[in-house]
């Protein structure tokens, strides 16, 4: 119950706002949205703490995917034409380690996104902060879908409101950026329901899957040595049709030509949001779709293929963020090159990989979505993002500064500051793999570490250090100020869990790892599976 009011409540406070302050002033309809998104906050912080309280399910009782809170409601039964057991479609939510550490890093940013955004959207207020809370509705839907058709709805569901975002309080090009936005992302999305719709009729009937949406349950009726699973040549079919959403998503490259564009023009929550969670869409999709339930395809296709497309994603969006004007679009082209992190780690395929793929989606939600409420806050004081109008602003502004500093050591991967674990264990994982090319794979992931402290830290050098070069803004420059309270309060708990996670990541590491470790099991028992069909051949 307590996972359908966590899904529900921001759409809920998002309808009361329309109708409620459709023409009100924008402050009331502020103070509402932030009212809401703290409640969904608490709501999440219970959903973990009831999480946390359940005992583990024993090992031998695990499959490749187990959730251990669920809600399972059945609407509509059918007879199987086969002669089986009626067929059941169900509204099955849930959480496992995985979705509670995305769940908490959404409702987090939408707290944030509320306060970056006080005072920049004042026409459609209340329009605004309904659309930012559809959104926050569609991502917690998301991670809590078990059921594929719901987790599809949800996951097309995301790209409206935040289409709303993007060209109704965007900048000059919002249109245009909008809609290759949402054409991008529709046109890969629906390959990918036909890939899943394929799966389903594909599954064999000696299967004997009752719920034939559910993500688990066929999980684990396609498992290699358990279940009956589905040919390498159907594998791979599926495969790249599943993922040709996902990779959009991401985005990979070179799929990614929307994603710049996309940020430019957002205002500041919607950048937020999309690049700390809504890109994370296409990374948890791989990893509750493709992985468990497409294991030789994914081995056999998608190893070299994705870790190909990353490596060479991290070096390009590396070199592109390197010869950037605009601080937002550099940030940008950094979310193409930190993905590739997370993606080079996902298919490593085994519990170094996993782990620091998952840890980099949490990690570079953290520090990128700060990152753009920074830039936000820097744009409403000067009106401008160009590094060649700036230079010495530390001294002007001196806390902006420091937390510009920070966070930008954070998205670099300091020791010490959470983005250094989960590259470190996305590249050990690579490097330990039984990929052919793993060495080079690993060597040019390093690379772009080192890429990646070469843009981040000429950025700072350029528009925060050597001699101040202030941009004048309707001959006003005297009358900037440092961050204010509202502003340093949207951002200590983004710089706060960066520390923690960077100090403490074994607080994240154990609350995934039987999610991981259900995944790494299976390919242990992929190629098992693979000698027991060939021994049945005739």
């Amino acid at each position: 119950m307590l996972l359908i009011v966590l899904i529900l409540s921001p759409l809920v406070a998002a309808a009361l706002l329309l109708l409620l302050d459709f023409r009100a002033p924008a402050e009331r309809a502020r103070w509402a949205a932030l009212g809401a998104t703290l409640v969904t906050f608490a709501l999440s912080l219970g959903v973990a703490a009831q999480f946390l309280d359940l005992p583990d399910i024993p090992a031998k009782e695990r499959q490749t995917i187990t959730p251990r809170m669920e809600l399972r409601h059945t609407w509509l039964t059918m007879s199987d034409p086969s002669g089986g057991d009626p067929l059941r479609f169900e509204f099955y939510l849930g959480v496992d380690g995985v979705s509670v550490a995305l769940i908490l890093l959404t409702t987090v940013l939408c707290v944030s996104s509320v306060l970056v955004s006080w005072t920049s959207i004042t026409e459609r207020a209340a329009e605004f902060y309904a659309s930012l809370l559809v959104l926050e509705t569609g991502l917690i839907g998301v991670f809590c879908a078990f059921d594929m058709l719901l987790f599809y709805v949800f996951f097309e569901f995301t790209l409206i409101p935040l289409y709303l975002l993007i060209g109704i309080w965007g900048g000059p090009l919002r249109r245009y950026a909008a809609n290759k936005f949402f054409l991008y992302t529709l046109a890969g999305s629906l390959i990918t329901l036909l890939g899943l719709v394929s799966l389903v009729l594909m599954a064999p009937p000696e299967a004997g899957l009752q719920t034939p949406f559910s993500i688990p349950d066929l999980a684990w009726a396609l498992h290699p040595v358990h279940g009956h699973p589905l040919p390498a040549a159907t594998q791979t079919a599926l495969f790249l049709a599943i993922a040709a959403g996902f990779l959009v998503k991401v985005p990979v490259f070179p799929f990614h030509t929307w994603l710049p564009l996309a940020h430019v023009e957002a205002p500041t929550a919607g950048s937020v949001l999309l690049a700390g969670v809504l890109l994370k869409l296409g990374t948890y999709g791989f990893l509750r779709l493709c992985l468990p339930m497409l294991p030789e395809a994914c081995l056999t296709t998608g190893v070299p293929l994705i870790a190909a497309l990353s490596v060479v994603g991290i070096i390009y969006g590396s070199f592109c963020a390197l010869v950037q004007n605009d601080i937002k679009k550099l940030v940008a082209y950094s979310s193409v090159a930190h993905l590739g992190f997370c993606m080079l780690g996902l298919f490593a395929l085994n519990a170094e990989g996993i782990t620091g793929g998952v840890l980099q989606m949490i990690n570079h939600g953290l520090s990128t979505g700060a990152l753009f409420c920074l830039v936000g806050m820097f744009y409403e004081r000067y009106h401008t993002r160009m590094l060649t109008d700036l230079g010495g602003l530390a001294s002007r502004l001196p806390r902006l500064g420091v937390l510009m500093v920070f966070i930008s050591l954070a998205s670099i991967g300091l020791p010490g500051l959470n983005g250094f674990v989960g590259e470190v264990l996305a590249l050990a994982g690579m490097f330990r793999s039984q990929t052919e090319y793993a060495f080079l794979y690993t060597a040019l992931g390093a690379l772009g570490v080192v890429l990646g402290a070469w843009y981040l830290l000429g950025m700072l050098q350029k528009a925060f250090f050597g001699p101040l070069e202030e941009p004048q803004h309707g001959g006003h420059a005297a009358d900037i100020r440092d961050l204010n309270a509202r502003e340093i309060l949207a951002l200590l708990p983004l710089a706060a869990l960066c520390l923690y996670l960077g100090l403490f990541p074994q607080t994240l590491i154990d609350l995934i790892q039987p999610d991981v470790e259900g995944i790494v099991t299976l390919y242990r028992d992929v190629p098992a599976g693979v000698a027991l069909r060939a021994e049945m051949l005739p």
